[in-house]
């Protein structure tokens, strides 16, 4: 299992790793340690160091903070390709957030001085990287908009978008690619579990979206964004 996913997140025509020659893609593919999650497990924890880059090859990923009263802040979600903790690694830092796995998934742990070592070496490699640290900075400033201006409302259909947008549909178009819990999808609009069922509830009253237990049709997708937009 090793080898095939460590070459499979090293390989991936699409990934920064494209710009790299074939004996630096052998030394990073030669350091990777890959470990399989179990649905809810920790993959890593707020307050520790890390010890490389950690690519995900399979599952769907949460990055959560521990808020008030132990009470979730989902501030990112991964998957398969993304790559996660990334920040504390660039920034010689320790975690700020932790990440837990939404299902079964596996990661793959790019040695931390192997990794940097290929850096230095490979010009751009380096601005590959410079270039998807500012993407996903982009990214976090734009939900941090969103869950501070909009109302209920508009956070809601924000987070579904993005999980739409993340994980994409069942075959059937409309159904959201996730199971998702109730608590997890408040976590992620920054609302209580209580607010997230009501307005849920408003929206499939409206025929924007249809409920089946955790998973959740779209509807009417143009009205989501019309209802995101307002905020």
């Amino acid at each position: 299992m090793n080898i095939s996913y460590s070459q499979k997140c090293i390989e991936n025509k699409d990934s920064i790793f494209k710009v790299l020659t074939i004996k630096q893609k052998e030394e990073l593919t030669a350091s990777i340690n890959c470990i399989s999650y179990k649905k809810n497990e920790v993959i890593f924890k707020e307050g520790f160091n890390p010890n490389g880059l950690i690519s995900l090859v399979k599952g769907k990923v949460k990055i959560f903070k521990d808020g008030i009263n132990g009470r979730e802040q989902i501030i990112r979600l991964a998957r398969p390709g993304d790559f996660i903790g990334f920040r504390a690694l660039f920034a010689s830092d320790y975690y700020n957030a932790s990440a837990g796995a939404f299902e079964d998934s596996i990661v793959c742990i790019i040695n931390k001085e192997s990794l940097f070592r290929v850096i230095e070496e490979n010009n751009p490699f380096a601005l590959e990287i410079i270039k998807f640290l500012a993407k996903e900075l982009g990214e976090a400033e734009n939900n941090i908009v969103s869950l501070t201006q909009k109302h209920l409302r508009g956070r809601l259909a924000e987070s579904l978008l993005r999980l739409s947008d993340t994980y994409g549909f069942e075959n059937d178009g409309q159904t959201i690619k996730i199971n998702l819990y109730r608590e997890d999808l408040a976590n992620l609009a920054n609302m209580t579990t209580s607010n997230a069922i009501k307005t849920l509830y408003n929206f499939r009253d409206e025929n924007v979206i249809e409920l089946d237990g955790k998973k959740i049709k779209v509807l009417d997708y143009n009205a989501l964004e019309k209802i995101s937009k307002l905020g």
